[in-house]
């Protein structure tokens, strides 16, 4: 027999299983497919969620609640991502090593992504290459309060309204160089902690059996919206400004729809000025297409331009034995997304959709042939790059 009554527990098992009705944004809720991977996704939340459910704005860590293995809602394969909980109100210090990545993004947000915060505007944003770093990148930043009599350091003011930092780190060379290193504390109280009370544990997890559905609804109404638009084989413009997108970065998105013998050829010119830019496939739930085992991505470094220094790549099913082959991993229909970060300009991508046969016919004469075995490399090269990486 139960010590005690088991009411909340079976009320928050309710709550998880009543997320199911997501499934009535799918674009064939009866697919026996698409029902299952919803079923997975509704997992992943409850995983993603847990990692800040608990967060602490007196004991702040940047989790990673998105990865290479929870790589739900259109998580950049380039990115290193981590979310800390803040009081607007507090003082907190940063301190650590850059590393050797494109940048560093600090985004002070007045909401976030985890089960405890409603979505909300950017309040300000840190570029640490802004701030003073040593020799060896080290940086010591003070956040919030007033700048302390006699600091000739970094010190930025922060917002009440502040209550997530969301950090991204990116990387173009994946696994080499070194990574960054940050650390985040708050300054204006003492360290310590007390065992949290029954009544705020039931809090939380009240907020976490919900989170289930509103993360998954929040991942499936992407594709939804863009089916309803009619932003299929065509790309739409979006800045994601407090949904969870970087300020200052340019996106355009849409669903690619591959019928049988069809491929799809993405051109685009390059902005004169770029500090960062990647292409991705998303599957239709919104989930980054596996990056680690295929070519679903390519960024500046890993990209390959044609000699009219135009960008040029293929989706396809099969291997069509180009360098810019983004490979949807055997779905014929996923979402697709372009970004530029630090842009002079934001080009305009165009889709075309093409006999898989004809391929050739519509690239560049000069365009290189890829033979399996240097695909495999390439692959086996992502690989590698991708587990020496800091994933969580």
């Amino acid at each position: 027999m139960p010590i005690s009554d088991s009411s909340e527990w079976r009320g928050w098992l309710d709550r998880i299983a009543g997320a199911d009705t997501v499934l009535e944004r799918l674009a064939d809720p009866a697919d026996p497919l698409a029902r299952a991977e919803v079923h997975r996704l509704l997992f992943a939340a409850l995983a993603t969620g847990y990692q800040t459910a608990f967060a602490d704005p007196d004991h702040p860590d940047f989790v990673p609640s998105v990865s290479s293995i929870l790589n739900t809602v259109g998580v950049n394969p380039d990115f290193i991502y981590g979310a800390a909980r803040i009081d607007g109100k507090g003082q907190y210090r940063l301190s650590g090593t850059r590393g050797d990545g494109v940048f560093v993004f600090l985004d002070l947000v007045a909401g976030g992504l985890g089960p405890m915060e409603d979505l909300g505007p950017s309040v300000g944003m840190i570029d640490l290459d802004t701030c003073t770093l040593g020799p060896d990148g080290a940086f010591d930043i003070l956040l919030g309060g007033e700048r302390p009599d006699g600091h000739d350091g970094d010190w930025f003011p922060l917002d009440p309204r502040a209550i997530t930092i969301g950090l991204r780190h990116a990387y173009y060379d994946w696994g080499a160089g070194r990574d960054l290193r940050i650390a985040i504390e708050r300054v204006d109280r003492p360290v310590g902690s007390a065992p949290i009370p029954v009544a705020e544990i039931n809090r939380r997890l009240d907020r976490l059996a919900a989170f289930v559905e509103r993360y998954a609804t929040f991942a499936l109404s992407y594709g939804q919206q863009q089916r309803e638009q009619g932003f299929v084989n065509t790309l739409a413009y979006d800045d994601w400004a407090g949904r969870g997108g970087v300020a200052g970065q340019h996106y355009y998105q849409g669903i690619f729809r591959l019928a049988r013998g069809e491929a799809m050829i993405l051109e685009t010119p390059l902005p004169d000025q770029v500090r960062y830019w990647n292409v991705q496939l998303n599957d239709p739930l919104w989930n980054t297409i596996d990056w680690i085992n295929h070519q679903s991505s390519l960024n500046a470094a890993q990209a390959r331009l044609d000699s009219d220094g135009r960008f040029r790549a293929v989706i396809a099913l099969d291997d069509p034995g180009i360098p810019n082959w983004l490979d949807p991993a055997g779905r014929s229909e996923g979402s697709l997304m372009l970004r530029w970060t630090g842009a002079s300009s934001r080009p305009e991508p165009v889709l075309k959709i093409v006999p898989a046969a004809d391929i050739r016919s519509h690239l560049p004469p000069d365009t290189p042939f890829v033979t399996p075995q240097q695909r495999d490399e390439t692959i086996r090269v992502r690989r590698r790059g991708a587990q020496w990486r800091r994933r969580w």
